[in-house]
């Protein structure tokens, strides 16, 4: 019998569904053939041919939403749901994976079923693994994450507690994760609400150039979507931020030369902290450092011109870089708190770095 979805929210109609129970459109397979998943008795199903990291992504991004919908558990069987997932980089690192798994665990592990993997065990283990349809509901709400696995809940969270969620994605896709298990998943459905976070574009194509100011002569060319810099200079943005969280997508060719700098002082970044993008493993700052401060450990192996999600996020003395979700530094001390400009460096020519859905969103400094 399957699970039923009944709590506060379950009778309102204002759901809108993320499968039709016949196709998969508005489904795009990332990372994967084709043949990853399929369409079966109402279902989609996952080939037990494909393997990670192939996902199912959903056609539209979600920040705050209610999600309802059903997977089907027997034998032995182990995969996933994405929540608030990237345009580029791994789902698990970046947003949040909702792991799906057999196993009856008496003690809740950071690897069981419901867990939020591999960081946060449920409240319970709480699956029905003998040929049987599991009803999962997630309430995503700013920092809030509420999560029931067969009418249970299982997780009541606030991301902004907890140390490596704070920094995870809180808008994106919603996937459907493949290990090479045949699991099915019918049902599914969402109810978005209010956005929360206030992020300012500053790049998304071209009609966003007028809110950076070119300094020096590098070669910059708005390419659609794609924003990219060669040569020597900088493209600084005209707001300047003290505290602040910033993203985007990088990508570079082999063994660039660049960085992200903030808190620059004036027009030149004569005073100035700087987040290294130089994808050279033994450098003494290569990628994700704060150069002259602090060097990314781990470092992070990106493959030249793939994409990866760059996080940064200033808060007073604080300086906390990711890539691809992976915190490389963690630096308490800059003494630099004044606001400044964020300025991206091009530093080698005939060397590009590109750049993808660049963003900034104010925060409140530390108490």
């Amino acid at each position: 019998m399957a699970g039923s979805l009944a709590g506060p929210l379950a009778g309102q109609s204002s759901f809108s569904p993320l499968f039709d129970g016949r196709t998969l459109d508005g489904w795009s397979v990332v990372s994967g053939p084709e043949s990853a998943f399929y369409v079966r008795d109402g279902a989609i199903v996952v080939h037990g041919g494909s393997n990670f990291p192939t996902w199912l992504r959903s056609a539209k991004r979600y920040e705050n939403f209610e999600f309802r919908g059903e997977v089907f558990v027997q034998g032995w069987a182990n995969g996933g749901l994405y929540f608030h997932a990237p345009e580029f980089g791994p789902p698990t690192e970046c947003g949040v994976k909702l792991n799906l798994f057999q196993k009856k665990d008496a003690t809740p592990l950071r690897e069981s079923m419901g867990s939020i993997f591999p960081v946060v065990a449920p409240r319970k283990v709480n699956v029905r693994n003998q040929g049987e349809w599991n009803a999962i509901r997630v309430l995503a709400d700013g920092p809030m994450l509420r999560v029931w696995i067969n009418d249970e809940l299982v997780h009541d969270l606030n991301r902004d507690e907890h140390p490596e969620l704070r920094y995870r994605l809180r808008s994106g896709y919603v996937g459907i994760e493949s290990l090479g298990y045949p699991l099915r998943f019918r049902n599914l459905e969402i109810r978005e609400l209010p956005e929360r976070e206030r992020w300012t574009t500053l790049y998304a194509g071209e009609s966003d150039m007028d809110r950076w100011e070119i300094v020096e002569k590098p070669k910059v060319e708005a390419l659609g979507e794609t924003l990219r810099l060669d040569g020597l200079g900088y493209l600084a943005t005209r707001e300047s931020y003290r505290d602040f969280a910033f993203q985007c997508y990088i990508r570079a060719s082999k063994h660039s030369n660049g960085g992200v700098i903030f808190r620059a002082d004036g027009e030149k970044p004569a005073q100035h902290y700087e987040i290294q993008l130089h994808d050279v493993e033994g450098a003494v700052y290569p990628t994700g450092s704060l150069y002259g401060f602090q060097r990314a450990h781990p470092y992070p192996r990106i493959a030249p011109e793939e994409w990866y999600l760059f996080q940064l996020f200033a808060e007073g003395p604080r300086c906390v870089v990711r890539v691809n979700g992976v915190t490389v530094v963690d630096y308490p001390a800059m003494q630099r708190l004044s606001s400044g400009r964020i300025m991206l460096q091009a530093h080698q020519l005939g060397k590009w770095i590109e750049y993808r859905g660049i963003r900034v969103r104010a925060i409140g400094p530390p108490a």
